[in-house]
């Protein structure tokens, strides 16, 4: 079945607020442009950015769930970011260079008995996204529609954090895309594998609080996960409406 790209959003720092893009040119080995470029290490973790590191090493709503009511606009140009928060109010800020802001500014959403967000790291390679490879996150309305209704509520995609959102197919069809290639407007991707959900979902985007257990929701279809991982195989071009098909 033939999908279209509904919406796309990128986090240009790790669990630190959402933006929505309308296109993005697409390349191999690389996530979607300026996704997950920086994030914010803990005091306990040893990433520098210089490789892919587990999301354990970071901040992130599992562990600190306001972080996400947060969203975000960032200028390329200067590569400075305003973070927008229902609690804290805005900050506008590079999150290398104002790394000393960022954390003070995000400190009441640091639960107790955490290790604390201790600097910012910039990824050198390619975003850092919690799969081992450059993803791009692909996410199916009509499964967010079918969880959205078996939880009983009107759930906020941003849940999920997903890069593209693909309207127009049947629930759960993106799992059937795995080891197969589509395309995205007029770039090719390899669909790697289901994503495996954690306790970021739980956390309501407007709020920060967590409300919905929607871990225990996807149980009921005998597994946790949402979405689909993929990974950029031939170059392209991405906006609002385009089609999503199997190559």
């Amino acid at each position: 079945m033939t999908g279209r790209v509904d919406s796309l959003w990128r986090y240009p720092v790790k669990a630190h607020g959402r933006e929505r893009i309308g296109a993005a040119d697409l390349t191999p080995g690389q996530c979607l442009p300026w996704d997950r470029t920086w994030a914010v290490a803990h005091e306990d973790s040893t990433a520098d950015g210089s490789d892919w590191a587990r999301c354990s090493n970071f901040m992130r709503a599992a562990k600190a769930p306001g972080l996400q009511a947060m969203t975000c606009i960032l200028d390329e140009a200067s590569e400075t970011v305003t973070f927008d928060h229902p609690d804290l109010g805005s900050l506008t800020a590079h999150p290398e260079r104002d790394a000393d802001r960022l954390i003070a500014w995000t400190a009441p959403l640091q639960p107790e008995g955490r290790s604390a967000s201790a600097r910012v790291v910039r990824a050198t390679a390619r975003g850092m996204t919690d799969c081992d490879h450059p993803t791009i996150t692909l996410c199916n309305l009509a499964s967010h529609r079918a969880v959205s209704q078996k939880a009983g509520a009107d759930l906020s995609i941003h849940r999920w954090r997903g890069n593209a959102w693909i309207d127009g197919l049947a629930p759960w069809e993106e799992f059937d895309w795995v080891g197969q290639r589509i395309t995205l407007g007029t770039a090719t991707l390899e669909v790697l594998e289901r994503t495996e959900r954690c306790l970021m979902t739980h956390a309501n985007p407007d709020t920060g609080k967590r409300d919905i257990p929607l871990l225990d929701v996807l149980d009921t279809w005998g597994h946790r996960d949402f979405s689909v991982q993929a990974v950029v195989v031939t170059p392209g071009h991405v906006a609002d409406g385009d089609a999503v098909v199997p190559a």
